[in-house]
């Protein structure tokens, strides 16, 4: 019988989200460090562009934080549409469609942008931090549909 203690070498490992079934969300090899690698980008990206609304920088002079905030935004939906369909319906997913709402509401609103994409950063915000059963709670299934976790 192999060892299975955790830390030893011949551990057994239990399935990766990969292998556990059908209806398991998906995943890919190095998915975490691109999750965090674009998130990060995100991040920093949106506060660029944030803080030049904040202090009236030209748009021009935006272009490439607005074009890495939107280019890191896909990679994270792409990654979360394709581990499962659920995603849109689900708390963390109405959140980003919220999110993305907002930010459109400030690109036609010009006078108004900084409160609207403020708006969109508490939701942005919220929508990552509420409690797991929140993120995935399904608003069609009326439950949680899956752990993403």
């Amino acid at each position: 019988m192999a060892n299975t203690h955790p830390h030893e070498p011949g551990e057994r490992r239990a399935p990766t989200r990969r292998h556990a079934g059908p209806g398991a969300p998906r995943s890919f090899r190095g998915q975490r460090a691109v999750q965090i690698a674009a998130r990060t980008v995100h991040i920093a990206a949106m506060g660029l562009v944030l803080g030049g609304v904040a202090y009236d920088v030209p748009q021009q002079a935006l272009g490439l934080p607005v074009a890495l905030t939107i280019a890191s935004g896909l990679v994270l939906l792409a990654i979360d549409l394709w581990k499962g369909g659920a995603y849109l319906v689900q708390g963390n997913g109405v959140a980003v469609l919220l999110k993305l709402a907002l930010l459109g509401v400030g690109q036609f609103a010009p006078q108004q942008r900084l409160a609207w994409y403020l708006a969109a950063t508490v939701v942005a915000s919220v929508g990552s931090h509420m409690p797991h059963a929140w993120r995935h709670w399904s608003l069609v299934h009326r439950r949680v549909v899956e752990d993403r976790r």
